[in-house]
């Protein structure tokens, strides 16, 4: 007992460097991961799905989510961001999750071409399944908003001619929190497999 007391401080110098030691090797393992940062809140809305219903934020609480800003006559970004978003679709299906856990929700800013049929026809090129993927229109105005305050998300223009807009795929958890903002264009980074791991973490989280 005097032993102890009298090299207390050494024992206890031992276990913070043990305690230490295992910090490190948990985080080097990967099973320490700290949580995503909350980036804002999502503003809530009232948007027309493809089967003529209103969808508002309400409709998909509760679900892990990407949401990504879009009009189907973009002739670049918006049909690649798309088909990646299709193949993560597929991923979450062969698990189970999608529909159930995590959805998605792509928002049109062209409501003037982008009818609920020409959205329709847009997403079956991409097999959306439209249990848990939400293809949303409305007033152009109310979707710029949206898009800016709640996803950081620019649009610039007023027609298919001149749109132009930043590329991003925002992550929303179950209570409508925005928790990443991912560059599309980033494939080297942004895939079908990462995108997909980041919903299930979000959705057990």
């Amino acid at each position: 007992m005097q032993t102890l007391k009298r090299y207390k401080w050494t024992w206890l110098l031992l276990l913070i460097a043990l305690g230490l030691a295992v910090f490190l090797a948990v985080n080097s393992m990967g099973l320490a991961k700290s949580k995503l940062p909350v980036i804002g809140e999502v503003q809530d809305f009232s948007l027309e799905n493809v089967d003529g219903k209103q969808i508002t934020l309400a409709d998909t609480q509760g679900k892990a989510r990407l949401v990504y800003f879009f009009f189907t006559e973009c002739p670049d970004v918006c049909p690649i961001t798309t088909y990646m978003l299709s193949e993560t679709q597929d991923l979450l299906a062969k698990e189970g999750s999608f529909g159930k856990d995590t959805a998605f929700v792509s928002i049109s800013f062209d409501p003037e071409n982008d009818t609920r049929e020409a959205i329709r026809t847009f997403a079956d090129r991409f097999h959306a399944d439209y249990n848990g993927w939400y293809f949303l229109r409305g007033d152009q105005e109310q979707v710029r908003k949206l898009a800016s305050d709640s996803f950081k998300v620019l649009i610039y223009g007023n027609n298919k001619d001149n749109f132009a807009h930043a590329n991003l795929i925002g992550l929303v958890d179950r209570n409508n929190q925005l928790r990443g903002l991912y560059d599309a264009g980033d494939t080297e980074n942004i895939t079908p497999e990462f995108l997909a791991d980041s919903l299930k973490k979000l959705a057990r989280d």
